[in-house]
């Protein structure tokens, strides 16, 4: 480059990166301006914010000529405005880390669905069927970006957030506000329940024995200009960014570790695992050095767990000297061997390795259980106490109120402890004189403290205070202490317990707020709100825990009430018993409501109908968690509540939508099918939609004996649920494949949202609604023109065969909700056989032909003993055996697929025969010869076997032929049984090998 031409390209580069006239966001539409922009040193956006800027104009909703909101439009505009913003984050190295702590929840969701789907991840898929191991690296690379993120994301939702405080209140960002935080609720709740999924798929990543690559700007602009490229060089092994394994596996392992971590709250035996998890992430770190590009672990944090680890889990070969002072403490807690941690303590004033917040946690810990009842303890308090000041008194600290308060009435037995331990505490050899110089001064105060001569005498004879003190100071003290005898011995006052010295409102007020959030007692938290308003009037004490959450249309009631410690009992009373209805603690939540029901009886009509709907609710859960999984009927009086709930028109009563889709459920799952269909009031069908679709159900299911042109009522039930199902005015998916979440859609299509349907049928149990429902979605499903492969289900054929108007009707969506369904009816009854076909249909058409074979041979199994019996013929039909063949045939295994050819009505000799000729099978080929019944393909193969010169598999088969019991003359009975045989014995190995 000429002098000239370089000066040029240095003032090119110095100029302002954006003209005048254009906005930073149009300028960088032009991708060959993206890079240069980055590269700058403080880029202005910044590149985190750019991402969002790209994603939400890509988002936008366009608006039609008639001013009606339409979807973002899948344009080339729209395109590069997502490619753009992975693009931003290929800068960025995908950082989790930077990502994370610049982008909310939903709009990092949106970019790694973007990842995924410009990573070839096909839509619709679960991650967990996939093999990583067969996957290009930059598409398995993206499947664990996901994931990390998903189990990222869980674990830091659980970790308590701060408040923010509000400001000035403005309707506009309050209702984004609102809206973002349903959104990542909502996404929240899926991640949570795909957290078992994620797992999977971050363990079998850590099996993996290869480098990884992820996209890079480069990568991304290939894929663009060329988009067919599934094979080409953005798929090779050279492409993107390098993620050696050991790297990966040590991002992995920390982020396994932390969700194993949190789930130990509720399941202590996975502290193990997180164990593990963590102290193989520290060799990887080990390992990898300072030679380490992408993988940024925070150390000092990932010392936390470890620590934490080894306390909740020691080593089972680590004896008490090999665990660190915490383990020893922690385990000495747990087991109530307190002696054990006083002698830990003193140990510890030699050594100074315990933090001394730690030591005074385990001080309050051991006071809080005093404070409970445990008078055992108060001892014990003293002496950790008494350990905890010495340890205070070596460093120079101040002498804490509570040694004072705990020494206020000494006792020989307490004078001889401190005297011990001061004397284990110091080692006078070795200590520094500002060691001694403490001591001394603190023993000294003690003596000046105290009011009995006798227990002054006892400090000053002991050899500790003789060695420390000179002896003109310990004669001055004596002195002292001689001339206030008289004055001593006249005091009659008697000296005040450490129980009866009243503390300052500051503790009381956070004592009794602790004490608040943990008792479940509603007369205990009555009499705590009752001190807490006489010691202030001007906190709201329902605010103390940011746990306690109550639906919006309950708090705008509870919240108006006027008196301030009716307003706080009622809302934590209530607030509290939803708690422990959600975890199902039932006793607790009905005693909690009751007393709520008793309060609110006196002063508000409004809110007793709540109470008695909640607690309705409540009895609902109660039975079905607990005599209903036997099949016992609900009592009577509970059948009528549900009813009486169900027609009550009480326009002003807040409203909850859970209790009536848990009432609608209830009266299907127990059968209650005369009063929906021919008892429900009129103009409950037309309030409440879940009523509607509940008598819909109900007449399907009394319908169905009947014959096909009297089933009316399937019709209506099918253009409900096809309404409901139509594409929203305001959403629409795009043609890139995108995978997504199931969203709610602002429909008025439908009598209620998609989700909400969803969320209904997902509380039925009945078999038979159950078996309806899916057969309806299934039908659906198949109706679609560009469908390749049915899926066959009971009772398909009651549903219309055609829809008018195709395009009206989202078939992704009813795609995801057919297996949403399938998932839910399998965890209900895993052994029905109708379900597990449907299940095997969709891995099948979805070209996941293991996972198939798998409920295929599955369904057969539960409905004849593991193969004992012969499978019904309308189990294995004719089409499901043809799809098993098509699975063995695509798998490489062409001998399971001869013998599958045997099964049909009638034997597919030419299928047969093609396969056997197939030299490159994966199965054991000779050594399923045994399965083979048919003589015709066991005469083939012999032919087969000796004009390739296979001579020991031409013996096989043609021992195979020379059985007796397939000799051509037997009778047919002796036939058929061999015929049986075969192929129980066929099917058994078969479910061994894919099970």
């Amino acid at each position: 480059m000429s002098a000239e031409a370089a000066d040029r390209e240095a003032a090119t580069s110095s100029r302002p990166c954006t003209p005048p006239q254009t906005s930073w966001f149009e300028f960088l539409l032009q991708e060959s301006l993206l890079e240069k922009h980055l590269r700058k040193p403080c880029p202005d956006p910044a590149p985190v914010q750019l991402i969002v800027q790209f994603l939400e104009q890509a988002s936008k909703p366009s608006v039609n000529e008639q001013n009606q909101v339409q979807p973002p439009p899948d344009n080339k505009r729209n395109r590069v405005l997502k490619l753009l913003a992975l693009k931003v984050a290929a800068h960025l190295k995908w950082d989790l880390d930077i990502l994370e702590k610049s982008l909310s929840v939903p709009v990092l969701n949106m970019l790694l669905n973007e990842l995924l789907c410009i990573s070839k991840v096909p839509p619709g898929t679960k991650h967990i069927d996939m093999d990583l191991a067969t996957l290009p690296p930059t598409t398995a690379m993206a499947i664990l970006l996901y994931n990390r993120w998903a189990i990222r994301t869980i674990v830091q939702s659980s970790f308590p957030v701060k408040q923010a405080k509000p400001g000035p209140p403005q309707l506009s960002v309050m209702n984004q506000m609102q809206q973002e935080k349903e959104l990542t609720e909502n996404i929240l709740k899926v991640l949570k329940e795909q957290a078992s999924d994620s797992i999977l798929v971050l363990e079998a990543a850590l099996k993996l024995n290869k480098d990884l690559y992820v996209h890079t700007m480069r990568t991304l602009d290939l894929l663009a200009v060329e988009p067919g490229m599934v094979n080409g060089e953005t798929e090779s092994s050279t492409a993107g960014l390098k993620i050696k394994t050991e790297e990966m596996q040590c991002q992995v392992c920390y982020d396994l570790g932390a969700a194993y971590f949190q789930q130990g709250s509720t399941n202590p035996a996975v502290y193990e695992n997180a164990r593990e998890k963590f102290f193989r992430t520290k060799e990887l770190i080990a390992e990898i050095g300072s030679l380490s590009l992408h993988c940024t672990i925070d150390e000092k944090r990932l010392a936390g767990y470890c620590q934490a680890c080894d306390v909740l889990v020691p080593s089972s070969d680590s004896t008490s000297q090999q665990l660190t002072p915490y383990s020893q403490v922690h385990i000495c807690l747990r087991s109530g061997n307190y002696q054990e941690v006083i002698k830990i303590f003193v140990e510890d004033n030699l050594t100074f390795s315990l933090p001394i917040q730690f030591r005074q946690s385990v001080l309050r810990e051991l006071f809080q259980k005093a404070q409970q009842g445990n008078e055992a303890l108060d001892e014990i308090c003293f002496k950790v106490c008494a350990c905890n000041t010495v340890r205070d008194v070596l460093e120079g600290r101040t002498i804490s109120v509570q040694f004072n308060q705990l020494f206020l009435r000494p006792n020989k037995e307490k004078i001889d402890f401190l005297l011990e331990v001061c004397s284990r505490s110091i080692n006078l050899e070795k200590a520094s004189d500002t060691l001694k110089g403490n001591m001394a001064a603190f023993l000294k105060n003690v003596c000046l403290g105290l009011e009995d001569l006798q227990y002054v005498f006892m400090i000053s004879s002991h050899e500790l205070f003789i060695t420390l003190l000179k002896d003109e100071e310990r004669k001055l003290l004596v002195d002292q202490m001689r001339k206030r005898s008289p004055r001593i011995n006249l005091c009659i006052k008697p000296v005040t317990s450490f129980y009866d010295i009243p503390a300052s409102a500051s503790v009381n007020i956070g004592q009794l707020e602790h004490q608040l959030i943990l008792s479940v007692d509603p007369w205990r938290i009555r009499q705590i709100l009752i001190e807490l308003h006489g010691m202030t009037s001007e906190r709201e004490f329902w605010t103390v825990s940011n746990k306690w959450e109550l639906p919006l249309v309950y708090s705008s009631v509870i919240l108006g009430i006027k008196d301030n410690l009716t307003r706080d009992l009622v809302y934590i009373l209530m607030a509290k018993g939803l708690h422990c209805s959600t975890v199902k603690d039932f006793s607790h939540a009905k005693q909690l409501f009751a007393a709520c029901l008793e309060l609110v009886t006196e002063f508000s009509p409004k809110l007793r109908q709540v109470m008695l709907n909640e607690m309705l609710l409540l009895d609902i859960y109660t039975h079905e968690a607990g005599t209903g999984q036997s099949g016992e009927r609900p009592p009577s009086d509970l059948i009528s509540r549900v009813r009486g709930y169900l027609e009550m028109r009480l326009p002003d009563i807040p409203f909850r939508q859970v209790i009536s889709e848990e009432c609608v459920a209830f009266m299907l799952n127990w059968r209650e099918n005369e009063y929906l269909t021919l008892q429900v009031p009129a103009f409950l069908l037309q309030s409440n939609p879940f009523v509607k679709l509940g008598q819909l159900l109900a007449a399907t299911c009394k319908e169905l004996p009947g014959p096909k042109e009297s089933r009316r009522t399937a019709k209506d039930l099918w253009e409900v649920v096809v309404q409901i199902c139509s594409v929203s005015s305001q959403h629409k998916r795009g043609n890139d494949g995108r995978v997504s979440l199931i969203k709610q859609r602002e429909s008025t299509l439908g009598i209620m949202y998609r989700s909400e349907l969803l969320s209904f049928l997902k509380r039925l149990r009945e078999p038979l609604v159950l078996t309806i429902i899916l057969s309806l979605f299934v039908k659906l499903h198949n109706v679609r023109e560009d469908i390749v492969n049915d899926i066959t289900a009971e009772h398909i054929s009651i549903w219309p065969s055609s829809i008018p108007n195709l395009q009206s009707v989202d078939f992704e969506a009813v795609a995801i909700t057919v297996k949403e369904l399938v998932r839910y009816a399998l965890s209900i009854n895993p052994n029905n056989h109708s379900w597990l076909i449907i299940q095997a249909d969709i891995y099948f058409a979805t070209n996941q032909y293991s996972a198939a074979l798998h409920y295929y041979l599955q369904a057969g199994a539960v409905c004849s003993d593991f193969f004992n019996k012969a499978v019904p013929p309308d189990v294995y039909t004719d089409q499901v055996i043809k799809r098993m063949i098509k699975c063995c045939s695509l798998l490489n295994c062409h001998t399971q697929v001869a013998i599958l050819c045997q099964f049909l009505r009638e034997i597919d000799y030419k299928t047969a025969f093609k396969s056997l000729q197939e030299q490159n099978s994966h199965d054991a080929m000779d050594s399923y010869y045994d399965y083979i019944w048919d003589v015709t393909i066991l005469e083939y193969l012999t032919y087969l076997h000796h004009k390739r010169g296979e001579t020991d598999k031409r013996q096989i088969a043609i021992k195979a032929i020379g059985q007796t019991e397939l000799n051509a003359s037997n009778p047919e009975e002796v036939l058929q049984l061999a015929a049986q045989r075969r192929k129980k014995k066929f099917l058994q190995a078969m479910a061994k090998l894919y099970f």
